[in-house]
């Protein structure tokens, strides 16, 4: 099977958030922010392997700053892991506030473990992970020793 780039399978996503996605106050629901980052992360996925994606665990989802009413807020997805079935997509949330001449700001990160799936919903190998950068190593190695760590506590329990 044939490698892909990281390059390859990156996505953005961007939208504007609006009162219905907020409570009252006008912060947004995490919920709706974890939802555009499972696109993303399928996004990233399905570009790599090109079959039925499903989510199988999100780890490290970290809440940097929150989100109001009227941001645009832009979910970049990278792989940085690939194993048999799976792969580790690393989701990052911006924030931006387009009245204001600010940069925007990271709002959330989180890693996505993704499966790839045949047609009857057996998980089914992926394309390996071709990797150019020092970068892209190193993430690649922190990925495979939280994939290693996952593997040895579900053999625990």
């Amino acid at each position: 099977m044939n490698g892909k780039t990281v390059a390859h399978s990156r996505a953005i996503m961007s939208q504007v958030m609006l009162p219905s996605q907020a409570n009252p106050a006008g912060n947004v629901h995490g919920g709706e922010i974890m939802k555009m980052m499972d696109t993303t992360a399928y996004v990233v996925a399905a570009r790599h392997a090109h079959t039925n994606i499903v989510t199988a665990r999100v780890d490290e989802l970290v809440f940097h700053t929150p989100i109001y009413v009227g941001a645009l807020v832009t979910c970049k997805g990278e792989m940085i892991f690939v194993g048999r079935t799976s792969m580790e997509v690393f989701v990052t949330v911006e924030a931006e506030y387009l009245e204001e001449e600010k940069p925007s700001q990271v709002a959330l990160t989180a890693y996505f473990t993704m499966v790839s799936l045949d047609e009857n919903g057996v998980p089914c190998q992926v394309p390996r992970l071709i990797l150019t950068t020092p970068e892209e190593k190193k993430r690649f190695q922190e990925g495979k020793e939280r994939y290693l760590l996952h593997k040895s506590k579900r053999k625990k329990s």
